[in-house]
């Protein structure tokens, strides 16, 4: 048996190998994406916050830096862009359908924005949330980077609003099949897009277990929702900061 200063060693060793980061990333990531499977994609053993939660204790216990971790991660990160991308490809197939419910989608999409900030705003200000978290938790429903950069550009705090659009994106996700039959949803658009603009990410990859057409109006309602979250935000904030900040 190793006794302790050589496996402190062998950490040491590895933890500066940037391959075992990515390594490390992909092993838990599979084990936890078998084991979502094995329960028939049960909502609250979804892989991706999971793997955030294992790999973020992983760090903190063994007092790694994240810049050390993304040091041998990127490659992961670097994937965002082709994956973002390939998100036209089900959208391209589902054009007709795109255009067909042209006038509802922009309905919903400015109806969306405002109350996903509106409400968040107005709870956390009537519980006595300060104004840098008021902020900082106002575009929790826009993909991480764009949320990210509204927050700091509007005086938030831009880590916490990665925390803030994690849980979104997985309360989201776990809780939409039971909305969807409380309320008797059916319509693959409508459940789509109503996930993609509410649930960013992490929505988008439940909404395509529901089918592609869901999967197709999520992934347009992202890029929707963070373009109109930047230019609406600006100016619904410091409204609502007067009622509840």
């Amino acid at each position: 048996m190793m006794d302790t200063p050589a496996i402190g060693e062998l950490w040491v060793y590895l933890a500066s190998a940037p391959l075992f980061w990515l390594t490390l990333t992909l092993t838990v990531y599979q084990a936890l994406d078998w084991l979502f499977r094995r329960s028939g994609r049960f909502p609250l053993l979804n892989p991706v916050p999971w793997s955030m939660l294992l790999l973020g204790g992983l760090l903190v216990a063994t007092g790694t830096s994240y810049e050390s971790y993304f040091a041998g991660a990127q490659f992961i990160h670097f994937l965002l862009g082709p994956a973002t991308v390939a998100l036209a490809v089900p959208l391209y197939r589902q054009f007709g359908a795109v255009r067909r419910s042209f006038a509802a989608l922009g309905v919903s999409l400015v109806v969306g924005c405002v109350v996903a900030a509106a409400a968040a705003v107005a709870i956390a200000g009537l519980l006595g949330a300060e104004t840098s978290t008021l902020v900082s938790l106002s575009p929790k429903s826009v993909t991480t980077p764009i949320a990210m950069g509204v927050s700091e550009k509007l005086g938030g705090v831009p880590s916490l609003t990665a925390i803030f659009v994690v849980l979104t994106g997985t309360i989201g996700a776990v809780l939409a099949a039971f909305v969807y039959r409380v309320f008797g949803i059916r319509d693959q658009r409508a459940m789509g897009f109503a996930l993609g603009l509410a649930a960013h990410g992490l929505g988008t990859a439940r909404a395509f277990q529901f089918g592609e057409t869901a999967g197709a109006f999520a992934g347009m309602a992202i890029g929707l929702n963070g373009l109109a979250t930047a230019v609406l935000l600006p100016l619904l904030l410091p409204v609502l900061l007067r009622f509840f900040g």
